[in-house]
């Protein structure tokens, strides 16, 4: 039946090897793929010009068609992560070398577009490897090059996500007498391999997309650039905008669906709860606040680890909502004050892009690379330059007392939403598929 996945002939078959369990509380790298999928669903084939499977883990093979040209499958993995990371809210990988079913599948694709860099990566760049040798020996450099395209992106900055998980993997297991010092020194080592691994699977592929200029530069280095480009990051404008003349009943659901106090200005975090988006410290910043008696209170959109941390901090000074819809979560983003992002470890956080879209004053960390959303830092968004508690609370004081400063920086954050932020479907036919077209093989065409 995986066979099949492919239904039109005369244009490209791209397979996106989205090697993480797609559910409804995955992080931003799942919900990425799944708006690009969408768009590309919502787009005639003839405009879309490829020939879509979103390979994804899941319990048990299976397909799951959007359209005649997009689809999702979803493969078993073969060494899952889920005892490693139970209860911590991280996505679930495969950790194999080789998937096997993912081997037999590629060769129905002409473009392999690698977004992680664990079992799907792997099998893809050593299968393709393979052909390469295959075919220097039959062709010996001459014919028309039949290789499948090879196309990698940059999501997640993984080395410096390795040292979160290394040391609270090694912090949570049973007997662990390690300390402090030598699970960081661990996490280290480890992200130093993880990241070397990284750059070997990126300096196989044909072309490297990452989110931002800073982002080109380093990968530059690593496999030359002319081989990289930007991949931009999509909001959906009818899905995240400000509340308006609903807002305030916006608000008032949240207090009776949720319990979140009136009288209040509202902070709200959206992301996975745990120690990598350091959710801690934006808690401490409120729970300082809070003892200042300034009315504030924090909402949290999102699970993980961190969650009975931050209650046991906060109390009733907290909501936590756990996982929220996307559709929810835009009225949870128009009901609220301020939006603040502490992580440093985002290469692009959406969650900015959408909590401006909505209309809300964004906080966030100096030089953190969430920090291209804004086009004015000060005027539609505040940066935090001293990133510890104290200055954190100074920040969220700052809009905390000043509620017409506080207005004005949401409305100047939704014109730049307006003005600058792309939609799903613009982003994916501007910058995805020129890419997945360029380095198809001619046979992809029904040429060559």
């Amino acid at each position: 039946m995986l066979r099949d996945a492919g239904s039109l002939s005369g244009v490209p078959s791209v397979a996106v090897l989205l090697e993480l369990v797609r559910t409804p509380s995955a992080g931003g790298h799942v919900k990425c793929w799944e708006r690009f999928a969408e768009a590309a669903a919502a787009t005639s084939p003839a405009e879309l010009g490829v020939d879509l499977t979103v390979y994804t883990l899941g319990e048990a093979s299976r397909i799951e068609p959007l359209s005649q040209a997009v689809r999702f499958v979803s493969l078993p993995p073969v060494l899952s992560t889920a005892p490693l990371v139970r209860d911590t809210g991280t996505d679930v990988c495969d950790l194999s070398p080789l998937h096997p079913a993912l081997r037999g599948l590629l060769p129905l694709h002409d473009v392999w577009h690698l977004t992680h860099t664990f079992s799907f990566a792997n099998t893809a760049v050593r299968l393709r490897r393979k052909f390469r040798r295959k075919q220097r020996r039959e062709q010996r450099g001459a014919g028309t090059p039949t290789l499948p395209g090879l196309v990698g992106s940059v999501h997640t900055d993984v080395p410096a996500l390795t040292v979160f998980y290394v040391h609270e993997v090694l912090g949570s297991m049973p007997g662990c007498l390690a300390p402090y010092a030598v699970r960081a020194r661990l996490g280290e080592l480890s992200a130093r391999l993880v990241r070397l691994h990284r750059d070997r699977l990126l300096r196989a592929c044909d072309r490297v997309l990452v989110p931002t200029e800073q982002e080109r530069a380093d990968t530059a280095a690593v496999v030359g650039a002319e081989r990289v480009s930007l991949l931009g990051r999509g909001v959906d404008h009818g899905r995240f905008r400000p509340g308006g003349a609903q807002r305030s009943d916006i608000r008032g659901e949240l207090t009776r669906r949720h319990g979140v106090p009136a009288g209040r200005t509202i902070v709200l975090f959206a992301g996975r709860a745990d120690a990598s988006k350091r959710l801690m410290l934006l808690a401490e910043a409120v729970r300082r606040l809070r003892d200042e008696g300034r009315p504030v209170h924090l909402v949290v959109a999102g699970a993980g680890h961190e969650s009975a941390r931050v209650h046991r901090l906060l109390g009733p000074d907290v909501t936590l909502l756990g996982t929220v819809s996307q559709d929810q979560l835009g009225r949870v983003y128009a009901g609220c004050d301020i939006f603040a992002l502490p992580s440093r470890t985002e290469t692009i956080g959406n969650v900015v892009g959408e909590a401006m879209a909505c209309g809300l004053p964004v906080v966030l960390p100096t030089g953190a690379r969430t920090t291209r959303w804004l086009a004015a830092p000060g005027e539609d968004g505040l940066l935090v330059a001293e990133d510890n508690v104290l200055g954190w609370a100074a920040a969220l004081a700052e809009l905390v007392e000043h509620p017409d400063v506080r207005a004005a920086m949401g409305r100047r954050a939704a014109a730049t939403a307006r003005a600058r932020q792309r939609t799903w479907s613009q982003v994916l036919i501007e910058d995805l598929v020129p890419v997945w077209r360029q380095v198809a093989p001619p046979s992809a065409f029904g040429t060559g």
